[in-house]
């Protein structure tokens, strides 16, 4: 993985964008990301020359040679600095600007993991066929882990330490499952909120295909398939400590 940063000044949020030939929607979704954050393109060996678009238009661009949504996203992970990691496609299905409550909400200790629910604008924003598997695997999440989600979706929200001690490994399409499993498993709290989802720019990688569809839901009964585990629950940053009392004056011996 190598890393070239365009943005060196530390931010408040960063945001993780996994990137495979998406310079058609670059400048838009760029063009949202909110002030006084950072954009990490995650470079996955693009042929568009999607990776100098984004630096040109200011983001900082790593690049990850080994292929995999989640092998993407964890190269994003790892090399954010900032107290708060988000995560969005860069297909301009979603708008990075929606991520502003769900940081508040991170940040305020309300929630420890905040995702966006897909709500479908427009046709061919969601195939049949993608939500049919995100429903699949929605209950099956429930069975395991008895989180009442209605979606799987990409737009999300958490503190990097916190996604860090998750200890992920999915490389693949079950990296976002597995944030979400192992989250569950910590007795992490875990909100949903609605979000239009747009029609993409370009065809998906994943879900344009019955193939991509079916690996990816065979990625993720992959994960759901695994034994429970119990990473060190999150902590929020500690209060800064109350200024010391004044000390009173001492006292001679022969003072009445």
């Amino acid at each position: 993985m190598k890393t070239v940063t365009t943005s060196p000044a530390p931010s408040d949020v960063d945001v993780v964008l996994p990137c495979l030939n998406e310079a058609e929607a670059l400048p838009w979704v760029l063009a949202r990301i909110p002030p006084g954050w950072r954009a990490l393109v995650v470079d996955n060996g693009s042929t568009d020359s999607s990776a100098e678009l984004a630096r040109g238009l200011g983001a900082t661009v790593v690049h990850e040679t080994r292929r995999g949504f989640g092998a993407a996203c964890h190269a994003g992970l790892t090399a954010a600095t900032a107290g708060i990691v988000c995560f969005c496609d860069c297909d301009a299905s979603l708008d990075p600007a929606l991520l502003v409550p769900f940081v508040r909400e991170v940040r305020d200790g309300e929630a420890d993991l905040v995702l966006g629910r897909r709500r479908p604008q427009g046709r061919g924003s969601w195939p049949a066929r993608a939500r049919a598997g995100n429903l699949a695997l929605a209950r099956m999440l429930r069975r395991r882990t008895g989180l009442r989600l209605h979606d799987l979706g990409p737009l999300r929200a958490a503190r990097r330490s916190a996604l860090l001690g998750l200890d992920l490994t999915d490389r693949r399409s079950g990296y976002p499952l597995q944030m979400v499993v192992r989250a569950a498993d910590a007795g992490w709290r875990i909100t949903e909120h609605d979000v239009p989802y747009l029609p993409r720019a370009g065809a998906s990688k994943v879900t344009g295909t019955w193939r991509g569809t079916w690996q990816a839901v065979r990625d993720m009964r992959r994960v759901l398939a695994e034994a429970p585990t119990a990473p060190v629950p999150p902590t929020p940053p500690a209060p800064p400590a109350p200024p010391a009392p004044p000390t009173a004056p001492v006292q001679g011996e022969n003072s009445r």
